[in-house]
């Protein structure tokens, strides 16, 4: 099944499907990392929902929810 990542719940894992978008948001987030195949863990929402806290390739990264609709994770 393959959700965004801003629907993964704290916890979840994922494996990297896609990237969408263009540009310099694309460009952006394939430079931290984010390329298909990696996996992927949920880690933490803020308070009120944004930024999300995501640990890939052995750190952590935060990221906008925006940004993170821009990414589609095959649940584990």
């Amino acid at each position: 099944m393959v959700v965004s990542l801003r629907d993964l719940r704290p916890g979840q894992q994922g494996r990297v499907d896609r990237v969408n978008g263009r540009g310099a948001i694309f460009k952006r987030l394939l430079d931290m990392g984010i390329t298909p195949g990696s996996l992927i863990e949920m880690r933490r929402v803020a308070p009120l929902g944004d930024p999300i806290e995501v640990r890939l390739r052995g750190y952590s990264l935060s990221l906008r929810k925006e940004e993170a609709a821009q990414i589609a994770v095959a649940l584990v």
